[in-house]
């Protein structure tokens, strides 16, 4: 903190720093209509606003900017304050700067997902940060859906959804002459591209089938029924089965090779 770093034009080392006394004071004066007292109660504590900050960072997102909007949390902090409840200022305005910056960097995600999601992603983020401080670790997803009383799948799929995105070309391990991307190691060799239209392909193909058809291949090659087990259940002889088992395939391959 003591080397310069400048934020908005302003070098970070020379912020001035309130003792509790002097806090309690300007805010009894701002809530008496004081504007001088409020605005000097705001920038003695733009150090609470930075060490909150400089936890968000490294997202991508310019610094000034959420230096700004942790201003903007801690404006509704001094706003907010109750006065007669026995707590420190810096407790009650690091949760509101927190809870200002997540909703700036949740509303403007590179990925939008919907408003419902993202206010449950805010509501696990506390939920998390609370049995953190009570528990002195991180709990697991299990105890914070029994905490907010939401489906365990819930709080993995909000979670996720808040999640930085990344390219599938960012590079995760050069050795000087070739790099390993993301896509390097998640890369698909199963659901390739050609499997991928064979699919459709095979399933337009099964469309044009018959009903009987339909239901004989279904028996074969899904349940793993015999010619004579599929016979005796549909009521036909095995020697019909066999045709027209025989028949359908040869029609699919047609339709494919088409």
């Amino acid at each position: 903190m003591q080397a310069k770093v400048e934020i908005c034009g302003v070098n970070t080392a020379t912020l001035p720093v309130l003792k509790g006394s002097e806090t309690r004071k300007l805010l009894e004066k701002a809530r008496e209509g004081d504007d001088e007292a409020r605005t000097e109660l705001i920038n003695g504590n733009l150090r609470l606003v930075l060490s909150v900050v400089q936890k968000f960072s490294g997202r991508g997102e310019c610094m000034d900017d959420l230096f700004q909007v942790g201003v903007i949390g801690l404006i509704k902090a001094v706003d907010c304050f109750d006065l007669n409840q026995n707590v420190q200022f810096s407790t009650y305005g690091v949760p509101m700067i927190a809870g200002e910056l997540r909703r700036y960097l949740r509303d403007h995600s590179a990925v939008r997902v919907s408003r419902s999601l993202r206010d449950t992603a805010y509501k696990v983020l506390q939920a998390k940060e609370k049995l953190t401080a009570k528990n002195g670790r991180e709990p697991d997803v299990e105890t914070i859906a029994r905490t907010l009383g939401i489906k365990r799948q819930d709080v993995v799929f909000a979670m996720e959804a808040i999640c930085d995105p990344v390219s599938l070309y960012e590079p995760v391990y050069s050795d000087g002459a070739e790099s390993v991307c993301v896509m390097d190691q998640i890369g698909d060799t199963k659901n390739t591209d050609e499997q991928w239209l064979e699919q459709i392909a095979l399933q337009e193909a099964m469309q044009r089938l018959s009903s009987r058809e339909k239901h004989i291949l279904a028996l074969r090659f899904y349940d793993g029924r015999t010619q004579m087990e599929v016979a005796k259940e549909i009521g036909i002889s095995q020697a019909q089965v066999s045709r027209l088992e025989k028949n359908a395939i040869k029609q699919i391959k047609k339709d494919i090779s088409a």
